[in-house]
């Protein structure tokens, strides 16, 4: 690997060197590295751009990596990747994207992420998003996420957004089946003239289904943020969703949920905040040595953890 892939591997999938277990690195449009397991296989699609991911049912306590890194200005794709996660599964999936575009023309990936998870199956699932460069073409990523959760599954998505992307939209699609539950932990830091939209949509069919939607966003000089979450509980089910946001500068931020029960046993909550940070809090760090834009970092940084 060059100087620059292991930076922005270091940055969007935390890897210093090449990860231990199953992996698929890609680059540039190209499958650069890859390892299968006994447990996990992964498979070049024939039909279009992306893999196949294939976790054998019992499998517990392993991970696969497939982060996709990007630094040749102009370049656009469009990537289909499928997980198939058996049953009573316990596993780690680490995926991201970070463009590093120097160059005058617009670089974008656009991926498209489905897992079908297994009965009685736990996936943890984390997706960074990250861009850098110092050209004038535009760094561009739109992700896609479907989730199937078949009965007595649980799967936990932590995905964030907190630097150098000038345009995205996120879209999250979620099916629950009975005893189920999904959470997504979102995050978003925008600023410039960069623009972010959110969706989370969420069918809660199965029944003691559930979900916890949890969206954080902090726009900063002249961005703009947009984050729709939309829960539909179809039947005895419990939907909780938050969205809590920093505004600053002259930044827009926009929130709209959407509840939607049909079925008496549906129970569904919608929290949403948006505001500037606290003057006393600002005071308070100052007073420790801080200036106010170090204490306007922290307090951020914090914010986002």
């Amino acid at each position: 690997m060059t100087e620059l892939e292991r930076h922005m591997l270091k940055e969007v999938a935390e890897l210093d060197s090449l990860p231990v277990g199953a992996y698929n690195i890609r680059s540039n449009g190209k499958s650069a590295a890859r390892n299968t397991t006994a447990n996990i296989d992964i498979v070049t699609k024939e039909e279009v751009s992306g893999i196949d991911i294939i976790i054998k049912p019992g499998t517990k306590n392993q991970s696969v990596h497939i982060p996709v890194i990007i630094s040749e200005s102009g370049l656009k794709e469009v990537v289909y990747n499928d997980f198939y996660i058996g049953e009573d599964c316990d596993v780690t999936i680490i995926a991201g994207c970070g463009i590093s575009n120097c160059g005058g023309s617009d670089s974008r990936h656009d991926g498209v992420h489905s897992f079908h998870v297994g009965k009685n199956s736990k996936v943890r699932y984390v997706e960074k998003h990250y861009g850098e460069g110092t050209g004038k073409g535009k760094r561009l990523m739109n992700p896609t996420t479907v989730v199937e959760l078949g009965e007595d599954a649980y799967m936990l998505m932590e995905t964030s957004q907190i630097s150098g992307v000038d345009d995205t939209i996120r879209e999250t699609r979620a099916t629950i089946g009975d005893r189920s539950s999904l959470v997504i932990h979102d995050k978003i830091l925008t600023d410039g003239k960069q623009k972010a939209v959110a969706k989370m949509f969420v069918d809660l069919d199965g029944e003691d289904s559930g979900c916890d939607l949890i969206s954080r966003g902090v726009a900063k000089e002249d961005s703009y943020q947009e984050v729709i979450l939309g829960i539909n509980g179809n039947n005895k089910c419990n939907g909780h969703a938050e969205c809590d946001s920093i505004i600053m500068d002259r930044g827009v931020i926009l929130a709209t949920p959407q509840l939607k029960a049909e079925n008496v046993d549906a129970s569904l909550i919608h929290e949403a905040a948006i505001g500037k940070i606290a003057g006393e809090q600002l005071l308070k760090l100052m007073t420790l040595g801080l200036t106010e834009k170090e204490a306007e970092d922290m307090i951020v940084k914090g914010f986002l953890r």
